[in-house]
């Protein structure tokens, strides 16, 4: 069974991870001049974030947002796990959990950055009750 119910909670919870780093001017700084616009299609539930990294901006669903430069593809449960610090993104590629396309190198460069959200993602989950995310 996937962890989240819906694409609602997808977004509350995957999406929030990133609308929270929005809010961090330092890490911002370090993102905007990557020039990457981040696309993640989520499976299990259908879910697509598109992170805009230039424009600090988040768009939820298909169709939102600019063109991304780079893709990801994976499950919703997969995406939770890279949150809680369980899934080395290059070792899931290797392993062909997660696809990716674009300037993929780019992507990678950038990993260290999201690792400051590692313990405000947890909060979040614990905050709301959803401890059960966080066995996954």
């Amino acid at each position: 069974m996937a962890a989240f119910a819906d694409a609602t909670e997808v977004y509350e919870y995957l999406g929030g991870v990133f609308r929270r780093g929005m809010e961090d001017a330092d890490l911002v700084a370090k993102l905007q001049p990557s020039g990457v616009v981040l696309r993640i299609t989520y499976t299990q539930p259908d879910a697509v974030l598109t992170v805009d990294m230039p424009n600090s901006a988040i768009y939820e669903g298909a169709g939102e947002g600019p063109a991304p430069n780079v893709e990801l593809f994976m499950t919703a449960d997969m995406g939770n796990r890279f949150w809680l610090g369980k899934v080395v993104l290059p070792m899931a590629m290797a392993k062909g959990q997660v696809r990716a396309k674009g300037p993929v190198p780019k992507l990678l460069k950038m990993l260290p950055l999201a690792k400051p959200l590692f313990g405000p993602y947890r909060e979040h989950l614990t905050a709301a009750g959803r401890t059960d995310l966080l066995n996954a």
